[in-house]
């Protein structure tokens, strides 16, 4: 389970450190950051599968997603005594993400490459990375370090170095993920990889999820939902059943769900609700039905992750469902450590009744995204490598 979360210079986050809980509600109004910070945690992913570069690149390079508010906010500018201003830039950019979890710590640092005689000047390049032991980093925590183009690994109380010539724009775990020579390495690519995320379900005329679709077994769910009905009879055959059946019971009262399969070995979904003489298609569900059978399907994954990330679960569904959406998020936090990004007060009032749900709550202060209440000592703990 991540236990903190830090960010530098990513668009309107200048400076934020989270900590983190095993079912983490993040609520805020519009252009509090909520976006930004979700944006921020799957480029994190990205370093994990080779694309960290290709993604910046396209939300428009590093200058696009930089911090573009001054270098120091100080306390007059916050009092409003002075104008918001830049002064001459005393550090050299540098966007940096990391997080601290009861296993591994990890932290990356992007940057421009140096003045060259190359078309790519403005491509972002990987400065530093570095795996650590612990809560927050410390030298004598690091486990693993890159910096530039040089990649070494702590052997006991010596530093070997097992790469010089590492490509500036690869991450070590794209060369140096071997689980007998730098196991570390591979824990955290593997932990990184398992992350899910959720944040948009077609539910259109032509969403593939309402056609019938060639079954094979899915213990997870595609992320734009197009094998829910393997996904649900997978979940039927090895997964937990009976919450499958009480989380529709929950949603509508007196209806069932049944996945088809037809001859060709295609599967569809029958809805079945009371009063009615045949059972609806998957192409006649509403589009909040629908919705809502799909966060069933992700949430009791037989293969939980170990971090599952929803970008405004809510999305379509009535106010009704909510509390039976808040419900079954919390039973899949039993499992997966979950982010629920949200600003519906229905879904966020019954997340909060739930005993494991931390909240956090975000606010913009002088286009700065800050958590509400948070000092500059309520944070976590934690340290950037140099």
């Amino acid at each position: 389970m991540l236990t903190s979360l830090s960010i530098a210079n990513y668009r309107s986050i200048m400076s934020l450190t989270l900590p983190l809980g095993a079912l983490n509600l993040i609520t805020g109004p519009n252009g509090s950051g909520k976006s930004n910070l979700y944006k921020a945690l799957r480029l994190l992913a990205k370093t994990a599968s080779g694309g960290v570069i290709n993604s910046l690149a396209e939300e428009g390079g590093l200058h696009s997603t930089y911090w573009a508010g001054p270098e120091t906010i100080s306390d007059a500018m916050r009092r409003g005594d002075v104008e918001v201003q830049g002064t001459k830039r005393n550090n050299v950019m540098r966007l940096k993400l990391g997080f601290a979890s009861d296993t591994f710590g990890y932290a990356i640092s992007l940057g421009l490459p140096a003045p060259q005689q190359s078309a790519f000047a403005f491509d972002p390049e990987i400065k530093h990375e570095c795996i650590f032991n612990g809560d927050y980093y410390r030298p004598a925590s690091s486990l693993v370090e890159r910096k530039g183009g040089v990649v070494k690994i702590r052997q006991g109380r010596q530093w070997e170095v097992i790469s010089q010539h590492i490509p500036n724009y690869d991450s070590l775990f794209d060369s140096h993920a071997d689980p007998a020579s730098a196991a570390e390495v591979f824990h955290v690519r593997e932990m990184i990889r398992s992350w899910r995320f959720y944040d948009h379900f077609r539910t259109d005329s032509d969403a593939p999820a309402r056609k019938p679709q060639l079954g094979t077994r899915t213990p997870v769910l595609h992320h734009d939902g197009r094998d829910l009905a393997a996904a649900l009879q997978t979940i039927i055959e090895i997964g937990d059943n009976e919450a499958l059946d009480h989380a529709i019971e929950d949603a509508f009262p007196g209806c069932k769900l049944r996945v088809v399969t037809k001859d060709d070995g295609r599967f569809s979904l029958e809805f079945f609700q009371k009063g009615l003489l045949r059972p609806l298609t998957g192409a006649e569900l509403s589009d909040g039905t629908l919705r809502f059978v799909l966060w069933i399907a992700a949430l009791l994954t037989p293969r939980p992750p170990a971090l599952m990330v929803l970008n405004e679960p809510e999305t379509s569904l009535h106010p009704d469902l909510l509390p039976a959406l808040a419900r079954l998020i919390g039973h899949a936090s039993q499992h997966s450590q979950i982010w629920v990004i949200s600003h519906a007060n229905r879904l966020i009032n019954a997340l909060n009744e739930h005993p494991a749900c931390h909240s956090i709550a975000l606010e913009k202060v002088l286009g700065q995204t800050e958590v509400q209440g948070q000092g500059m000592l309520d944070g976590p703990n934690w340290n950037w490598p140099e």
